[in-house]
C-alpha cells in the first residue's frame, strides 16, 4: 500500500489543495456492489475526520428517473473496479453537469467512468481476475483513507497507512477455523458492523452469498435491536466486525443481547467482547481495523467456501463487469 500511497501521491495533492481553496458543502458517492460498501468507509471517514456532509447517491435517479439534482459546489466521488458499469459512467456525467466536481476512484484509468471526470485515483490493485473481487476493494479502502489523511492533513493516519502492508501481511497467518466451524454448516447469519465496521460487514456479507452461496445479511450494530433481533435463536450464527473506536460500547451491547437469545457470535478483530468465539487480529489504527479484518475474513471466506464443496472462483449467475443501467 506504500506505492498506492506514491501513485495517488500528486493527484492527492492537485485534489486537497482543491478542496481547501474551495471547501465543497458536500460529497456525494456513486458505486454499487462491493465498491458501494467501500463509499460506506469512505463517508465514514470524511464525515468524522473532515465535518463535511456526505451521502450516497443513487444511480437510478439518473440513469432510469432522468431527474438532475443540482449539485453545484459538491464533490461526487465515484468508485468501480472495472469503471465499466453504464449505470455509474451515466451518472457520474449528469452529477458533472449539475456542477459536481467528480472523481474517479477506479482500477483501470483508461475507463469510461475515468474518461468522464474531472480526477482519476488509479487504485493501482493490478489484474482483478476474480469475479467475487477482493485486492481491489481492499486498495478502494485504502485510497479514500489516504484521500482523507492528505485532506485533513492527519500525519497519524497516514503514517498507519504506510505500516499497513505488513500489517496486512501478517493477518493471513491467522487460524481460520473457528470462523469455518460456525459458517460450514450455516443456512443463514447475521453480519454486524457499526462505525468504520459497517462497511466490512456488508462486504462480507455479499461475499459469503458470492462464494459460499450463504445467505448473509448485514446489519448495524445499531440497527439489530431495532426488529432484526426477532429472528436470532439458539445457535443462529453471527459475525461480529468490531473496531476499537467510540463505537464499541454499543456493538457490546448488541452482542450481549444475541448471546442471551442463545445466538454463536464471532467476533473479528477489537478487544475481546465476550462473544462464543474470537479472532483476534494484528493491532494499527482503529479507523484502519476494518481494512486488517476483511483481509483476514477473504481468506476465511476462502476456506468455508473449500469447506462446503464450492469454488469460489466461479460463482453462480455472475460475470466481472456488471451491466447495470
Amino acid at each position: 500500500m506504500r506505492a498506492q500511497g506514491v501513485t495517488l501521491g500528486p493527484a492527492l495533492r492537485q485534489l486537497t489543495a482543491q478542496f481547501r481553496a474551495n471547501r465543497p458543502q458536500a460529497v456525494i458517492t456513486l458505486a454499487r456492489g462491493s465498491s458501494d460498501h467501500a463509499a460506506t468507509f469512505g463517508r465514514h471517514l470524511i464525515e468524522t475526520r473532515l465535518g463535511i456532509v456526505t451521502g450516497s447517491a443513487e444511480p437510478s435517479v439518473r440513469s432510469v428517473y432522468g431527474a438532475s439534482p443540482d449539485m453545484t459546489h459538491m464533490v461526487c466521488i465515484a468508485i468501480s473496479q472495472s469503471g465499466r458499469s453504464p449505470d455509474l459512467i451515466a451518472s457520474a456525467a449528469a452529477a458533472r453537469r449539475a456542477g459536481a466536481l467528480v472523481i474517479a476512484l477506479v482500477n483501470d484509468p483508461a475507463s469510461p467512468l475515468a474518461a468522464g471526470a474531472d480526477l482519476v485515483l488509479d487504485l493501482g490493485a493490478g489484474s482483478e481476475s476474480a469475479v467475487a473481487a477482493t485486492k481491489s476493494f481492499i486498495c478502494t479502502l485504502t485510497a479514500l483513507a489516504r484521500l482523507v489523511a492528505c485532506w485533513a492533513d492527519d500525519d497519524d493516519l497516514g503514517n498507519a497507512l504506510d505500516a499497513l502492508p505488513t500489517t496486512l501481511s501478517s493477518s493471513v497467518q491467522l487460524d481460520f477455523q473457528q470462523g469455518v466451524a460456525v459458517l460450514r454448516e450455516a443456512a443463514h447469519l447475521y453480519v454486524i458492523g457499526r462505525g468504520p465496521g459497517l462497511s466490512v460487514a456488508q462486504e462480507a456479507a455479499l461475499k459469503l452469498k458470492e462464494t459460499c452461496r450463504l445467505h448473509a445479511e448485514a446489519v448495524s450494530a445499531a440497527e439489530i435491536l431495532h426488529g432484526p433481533i426477532a429472528i436470532a435463536e439458539p445457535g443462529f450464527p453471527v459475525l461480529a466486525f468490531c473496531q476499537d473506536d467510540d463505537s464499541r460500547p454499543g456493538l457490546a451491547r448488541a452482542v450481549d443481547t444475541l448471546l442471551e437469545k442463545g445466538a454463536r457470535v464471532l467476533q473479528i478483530g477489537g478487544s475481546p467482547l465476550g462473544a462464543t468465539a474470537h479472532l483476534p487480529l494484528p493491532a494499527t489504527t482503529a479507523s484502519l481495523q476494518p481494512i486488517v479484518a476483511i483481509q483476514a475474513f477473504y481468506w476465511m471466506a476462502l476456506q468455508t467456501a473449500i469447506a462446503r464443496g464450492i469454488d469460489p472462483d466461479r460463482p453462480a449467475g455472475l460475470q466481472k463487469v456488471t451491466q447495470t443501467t
